[in-house]
């Protein structure tokens, strides 16, 4: 199976592999990631070098009623403690049918934070989702532009 990816990986294009190692990275999946220690929580902020978008989908448990949910959120203290203090909030969408939808800027040494604090405050009502991505739109529009 490893053969497989790695033959895989070698025929992906450079940016989408960087794109992977920077996911993978930010996440936790580098090898210094189980042995360093995380920075005091809320002490680093978003900046151009170090910012990931995380995409949150907090999927509504539709086998109860809304009203027991929020009482539910209320008791947890997820209002109270999402998003926290220092954590840009790019979007936050209903979706019908679905929930919510949230998009965060962050610093990646923050990402673990933002983890904990759903697992402690959204978990039972919501069913969560995440997926980490990086801004890709300066670079898109550059190559836009470049092709024209």
């Amino acid at each position: 199976m490893n053969m497989v990816i790695a033959s895989r990986a070698r025929q992906a294009p450079r940016s989408a592999v960087a794109a992977i190692i920077l996911i993978l990275t930010a996440v936790g999946g580098g090898p210094s990631a189980q042995t360093s220690a995380p920075p005091p929580v809320g002490s680093e902020t978003a900046t151009a070098d170090n910012a990931v978008l995380l995409t949150v989908f907090l999927k509504h448990d539709q086998s109860r009623p809304l009203g027991e949910l929020n009482a539910q959120l209320a008791k947890q203290g997820f209002y109270k403690a999402f998003p926290p203090p220092g954590i840009e909030v790019v979007s936050w969408y209903v979706e019908m049918g679905i929930g919510q939808v949230i998009t965060l800027r962050l610093p990646a040494s923050r990402l673990r934070e933002v983890n904990h604090i759903l697992e402690d405050t959204a978990w039972g009502a919501y069913h969560t989702e995440f997926y980490p991505t990086y801004d890709y739109k300066p670079i898109g529009m550059a190559e836009h532009e470049k092709a024209q």
